[in-house]
């Protein structure tokens, strides 16, 4: 009988655990190899981890990163060659992401400089990974940007298998390309202002592009949204420290704090500025019908706040139900157990 009361109490608290309690696995570790980067002669700054070189205008040249293995097993390493963007936060990414081109760069990182796409690296062993840069045959002035990312290639069937929360790691290495030592200036132009979602929520999105090839540091984005004809900010944001990228665009959000987007004629009066330099844009804009019904329905924020969620309560209501059915039959179990002592005792 106290076998039988054990099991049961073990599965209702295996029950209750799985219920209230999910935390999420970790499926990776850090990567399990390391790099150097080998500076050429040309290399402009000798103390930093990244490759910054002053080219010549058709100049070839093959660098080189060098790649260890300590492990007893070989890793196979995927190669990524990506022009460098700019994040709506004011973050150069050098890694792949999903941001478009800018229509004003004029040679993409990923054309100018070579790599294979995957390298394999012996046990116990050092390869060196080579970078081919074929330089545009006219004279450039400003930068061409970009980073190499070196990522450790996944067993995908057994990725498959894996559940929770599984991370990925990567080393990210920097590119500058220079041929000239002619001095550009960053400048910003708007593109556009228009709704959508920023983490699942309305936002309002101004669009603007750095249009030269030098990077722009310590930009203060300042934005004010109201409706057209008034002078009432309904929305407004403020955010310092952002650096662009050399030939990038950037959807920088405003949030419309959790409120539901309405239809209608608006107005954007956007500041942008550094220490040296200010723009200063006003740009009206028009929400439809369409798109707010379109991302209210998206908005995280707005459909928790419409209803209950049937299908959460319904598991609680569940969850409940048989968890009481499970400690009946405990109790009535234990009373049949007493039932019996006190038979045979008589």
């Amino acid at each position: 009988m106290k076998r039988m009361k054990q099991l049961v109490l073990l599965i209702v608290l295996y029950i209750v655990g799985t219920v209230c309690f999910s935390t999420p696995v970790n499926a990776s570790e850090a990567l399990s190899f390391s790099y150097k980067v080998n500076h050429p002669e040309n290399q402009q700054s000798s103390d930093v981890g990244y490759f910054d070189l002053r080219m010549k205008e058709g100049q070839k040249q093959t660098v080189t990163i060098d790649l260890t293995n300590e492990s007893d097993k070989e890793i196979p390493v995927t190669v990524s060659l990506n022009g460098a963007k700019t994040n709506g936060n004011g973050v150069i990414e050098y890694g792949p992401t999903a941001i478009d081109n800018d229509k004003s760069l004029k040679y993409d990182f990923a054309d100018i400089v070579k790599a294979p796409e995957e390298i394999t690296i012996p046990a116990k062993s050092t390869v060196p990974l080579n970078l081919d840069i074929t330089m545009p045959a006219t004279s450039y002035d400003g930068v061409i940007s970009g980073g190499i990312q070196l990522k450790q290639k996944v067993d995908e069937k057994a990725k498959a298998k894996q559940s929770g929360v599984i991370n990925e790691y990567a080393f990210l290495i920097g590119m500058i390309l220079s041929e000239t030592d002619t001095v550009v200036e960053p400048n910003l132009e708007l593109n556009k202002v228009s709704a959508g979602l920023n983490n699942f929520r309305n936002s309002v999105f101004v669009n603007f592009s750095n249009v030269e090839p030098a990077y722009l540091e310590g930009l203060t984005m300042d934005v004010q949204i109201s409706q057209k004809g008034s002078d009432a900010v309904l929305y407004d944001t403020k955010k310092a420290d952002m650096r662009v990228a050399p030939n990038s665009l950037v959807d920088f959000p405003v949030s419309m704090n959790g409120e539901k987007m309405v239809p209608g004629d608006y107005k954007a009066h956007i500041v942008a500025s550094t220490e040296s330099k200010k723009w200063e844009w006003d740009e009206e804009f028009t929400i439809t019908d369409e798109e707010a019904d379109k991302y209210n329905k998206q908005d995280v924020d707005l459909t928790q706040e419409q209803g209950i969620n049937w299908l959460i309560v319904g598991m609680i209501v569940g969850g409940v139900v048989l968890l009481v059915l499970i400690i009946f039959i405990i109790v009535r179990l234990m009373n049949k157990g007493k039932k019996k002592k006190s038979k045979k005792k008589k």
